[in-house]
């Protein structure tokens, strides 16, 4: 019985006759056809062109579990072209995941397990979320990505416990959007072997036929990138699927592209292979005649029996996890500590090294006087950190030495020469911001890695989408944004970023970080490293920055997301100085010169919003008294958004422009950002 698993696994045993086969397509086809019908609204055009795709890869190849939706080893299969999402929501239902038929009934409708793109943690079975093209590809690519390193870190001889593929279905929209070419073309560089894509080749746009705006040759597109592709085949024919799924299982040093001609809207008399089916209810008439075309007679909603059976793939999956766990026994027996370190590991638990090492390192800082740029505070506490948790994986956009995401030792992936010992931790993604926050959002899916990723905050705007798909999908992603406002200088207005911290900001569930020294940017890494659900964006300075004097409660508040720094002389404040960053620094100074002029002012560092706004309300109404109003806030920065802090008698100091090119500290003068500004701001508010 197992032989005859792992064979039917594997490809290699044909037990299913043609007529099964057909059934199986059909019934995903008119689950697809009925939701939409009942919704009034979806995709019925791409379910209907790859069902035959999906029924030959996930009943003769796919390595799954309905049962267990969480197992380590299993398969993952990404629908990229998420409009789909209906084909996936067939195949969960009728393999025996818990997604029963009254789901499929309620497609789109409030409350249900079946929204209109795939959604992470709210569909069982569901790897990510699919909604923007594009982006389930370079997921893809993450979780092939961290299979492929776990497999060089855990596995030993005679002991795979780690050997699982990744498999996506993508569209021409998917491959229009440019970053399946950042994606890709990073992908062919590391040679990921395991990562097998299927083009849905069907020509059909919302638009129309492609052909009046997309003629890339795409094999010769992926041939280029070092993918092996697979082309031609008959996107309908069960025989050429199986093939060209067993040729690209063969290639284990390149990713493969299956490149499948397919009718959209398959077996829809009037509307199939037209723009007509792409993203509309067929209606009743032409859903009538579909039935009778591909012969099914059977109401909406309903799989005869023997097709259920057919499909069920329940027994099969405990069989093969159950295996799994037979030889994870004899792993953990050989290999008791590596066993303990990958199920750590997958658990998301963090090392007891880590908890205590970063609290001793913070504590070493706020003990030093030097001033510095945060970006470099932020590589020193990397490099620390990268020594007690080995499942720290980072890379950057082409900015290693400007963003400090690199350390001494570390070992780098891809085809440079690795530096330093053991297994590869460190990627240079190259100059593509989207494709790297799309592949950390696929190595976080995966499990077992934390990722991170640099680059400047000006090009956050590039992957700014991936940050949100981050956020949306509760991964706690890193994200290392260096060179923070007009100071970093010379590169002028094109890199200075203005409204950026603003427009991060504005998206729930991110946690904007802006750290003012040394110590807040080591709270800033332990909170982004102890984060669960949530991605943390640590956005850091060129420029350097002053010293604060820290104790433990400053410590605490740093890690609430604001606190006062520094309290008002001889009383209560009249008056509360606000910033960020580097910014805290001139409120100190400015402080000082008020007090001489006989002015009770505090000065709070606010780091984050979104960890001061989570606090207690007595919190924060001790550091933001509501019976101050005199209130003035310092960004370097489109200071939208701050009046939730300043209230009608308060205002801000900040940047309604764009920058310049010239020296930072130069521009920083020119834009009004002094001591005698503040001061001047200060005194004149009522």
């Amino acid at each position: 019985m197992n032989e005859m698993l792992q064979e039917k696994q594997s490809g290699r045993l044909d037990v299913t006759d043609h007529e099964t086969r057909r059934l199986r397509a059909n019934a995903l086809r008119f689950l697809a056809i009925d939701a939409v019908e009942a919704a009034n609204s979806g995709h019925p055009g791409m379910p209907m062109g790859m069902a035959d795709i999906a029924e030959v890869l996930w009943c003769d190849f796919l390595k799954h579990n309905p049962g267990n939706p969480q197992w380590p080893d299993r398969d993952r299969f990404v629908l990229s072209n998420g409009h789909g999402s209906m084909l996936l929501y067939g195949l969960l239902h009728l393999s025996g995941y818990d997604l029963p038929l009254e789901e499929l009934k309620r497609f789109r409708q409030s409350g249900s397990k079946t929204p209109g793109h795939p959604e992470y943690g709210h569909t069982p079975g569901v790897e990510t979320t699919t909604g923007p093209l594009g982006q389930g590809l370079a997921n893809a690519v993450g979780m092939a990505l961290a299979e492929r390193e776990l497999v060089a870190e855990f596995n030993r001889p005679g002991h795979e416990i780690v050997d699982h593929r990744t498999y996506a279905f993508v569209g021409d929209g998917c491959l229009m959007e440019g970053i399946s070419h950042e994606a890709c073309s990073l992908a062919g560089v590391l040679g990921l072997g395991k990562l097998t894509v299927f083009y849905d080749d069907n020509g059909i746009s919302i638009d129309g036929n492609v052909s009046g705006w997309f003629r890339d040759d795409t094999p010769m597109r992926f041939a280029s990138y070092g993918w092996h592709v697979v082309a031609g085949v008959d996107g309908h024919d069960p025989t050429a699927i199986a093939m060209a799924i067993r040729e690209a299982a063969a290639e284990t040093t390149r990713p493969s592209l299956i490149c499948c001609r397919t009718v959209i809207g398959y077996g829809s008399p009037g509307k199939g292979d037209s723009a007509g089916v792409h993203g509309a209810a067929l209606g009743d008439e032409e859903v009538e005649a579909t039935r009778q075309a591909l012969q099914w007679p059977h109401p909406p909603f309903e799989i005869p029996a023997k097709v259920r059976s057919a499909w069920d793939a329940r027994l099969r999956g405990v069989q093969a996890e159950r295996e799994w766990h037979q030889r994870f026994a004899a792993y953990r027996s050989a290999f008791p500590d590596a066993a303990r370190e990958l199920q750590r590991r997958l658990s998301g638990n963090l090392p007891e090294a880590f908890t205590t090492g970063i609290r001793t390192l913070t504590e070493t800082l706020a003990k030093e006087s030097k001033p510095d740029a945060t970006r470099k505070h932020s590589g020193r506490v990397l490099e620390a950190v990268a020594a007690w948790l080995p499942e720290l994986f980072g890379g950057s956009a082409d900015l290693t030495g400007s963003n400090n995401t690199g350390w001494p030792d570390m070992c780098v992936l891809g085809t440079q020469p690795e530096r330093g010992n053991g297994r590869g931790r460190y990627v240079h993604y190259g100059v593509r911001e989207f494709g790297m926050a799309g592949v950390m959002n696929g190595v976080s899916l995966h499990g077992g890695y934390r990722p991170f990723g640099g680059t400047f905050l000006i090009f956050s705007d590039y992957m700014r989408n991936g940050m949100r798909m981050s956020a949306l999908m509760e991964r706690p992603v890193i994200y290392v944004l260096t060179h923070d406002s007009i100071a970093l200088g010379e590169d002028g207005p094109t890199h200075q970023p203005i409204e950026q911290l603003g427009s991060l900001r504005a998206i729930p569930n991110l946690t904007v970080y802006r750290p003012a020294d040394a110590v807040e940017t080591a709270v800033g890494w332990r909170l982004a490293l102890e984060s669960r659900s949530n991605p943390v964006a640590l956005i850091l300075t060129r420029q350097k920055t002053m010293p604060l004097v820290h104790s433990s409660d400053t410590i605490d508040g740093a890690a609430r997301g604001a606190y006062v720094l520094s309290e008002a002389e001889g009383g209560e404040p009249d008056g509360i100085l606000i910033a960020s960053g580097s910014e805290v620094g001139l409120c100190l100074e400015a402080q000082a010169r008020l007090a001489e002029a006989g002015c009770r002012v505090r000065v709070v560092s606010m780091p984050s919003w979104e960890l001061f706004d989570a606090q207690e309300s007595t919190y924060r109404e001790a550091v933001l008294p509501a019976t101050v109003k005199r209130r003035l806030v310092v960004e370097a920065a489109e200071p939208q958004g701050w009046e939730r802090y300043l209230g009608e008698q308060g205002r801000a100091v900040g940047i309604h422009g764009f920058g310049a090119s010239a020296p930072g500290t130069k521009l920083l003068r020119k834009y009004g950002f002094t001591v005698e500004r503040i001061v001047a701001a200060y005194e004149s508010l009522a």
